[in-house]
């Protein structure tokens, strides 16, 4: 008999492609199961890059209305699931902390017992490290420059600004190494 509490990482991704064509088409408990399955790990992106929890958490909010309008518009021939949400979750997190004139709130360490950390599946875990080890393979396969400035834009939510200024390239350069690193990197990802 095989063992159903077993997700395989391919199934957890049609899942989540499936309940973001659902939502897309209206359906609210598609939402709720998409915002089930990733709002643990969406807050924490929030969180990392606003430095705020309820920032985080009105930033999450507008993520999710988000989620509802667009969902439609997901493809998953260019993108995985998570990878469309993290991204969506990323710009909403910059957005805010431009409009708070690019200050970061910081909270006591003990606040960190109260954020959400449900455990990842076995299957989830070796997914993740599977596409984080391909992800590391293509970056490290990138000029240095154009890999530090994407490394640094999406782990630490850094603008093309201040990209462009801690590198001390003009603006128009940091955006073209940055363009050219990720269709690299997208090319890579696809072998």
């Amino acid at each position: 008999m095989a063992d159903r509490s077993r997700i395989e990482p391919s199934d957890a991704r049609s899942r989540l492609s499936d309940a973001l064509a659902r939502a897309g088409r209206g359906s609210q408990s598609a939402l709720a199961e998409i915002y089930e399955a990733t709002s643990a790990k969406l807050f924490g992106i929030c969180l990392r890059i606003l430095g705020d929890r309820g920032e985080a958490e009105d930033a999450l909010q507008d993520i999710y209305l988000n989620v509802w309008r667009r969902a439609g518009s997901f493809d998953p021939e260019r993108a995985s699931p998570i990878t469309w949400l993290a991204t969506l979750a990323r710009n909403r997190s910059i957005d805010r902390l431009r409009a708070n004139g690019g200050r970061r709130g910081s909270d006591p360490i003990e606040a960190a017992l109260h954020v959400a950390d449900p455990s990842p599946d076995a299957a989830a875990s070796l997914e993740t490290a599977q596409s984080s080890a391909r992800l590391s393979g293509c970056i490290g396969e990138l000029e240095a420059r154009k890999a530090e400035a994407i490394r640094t834009s999406f782990f630490e939510g850094a603008t093309y600004a201040e990209l462009a200024e801690r590198s001390d390239v003009p603006l128009g350069t940091m955006k073209s190494w940055v363009r050219r690193g990720l269709l690299q990197l997208k090319e890579c990802l696809e072998r």
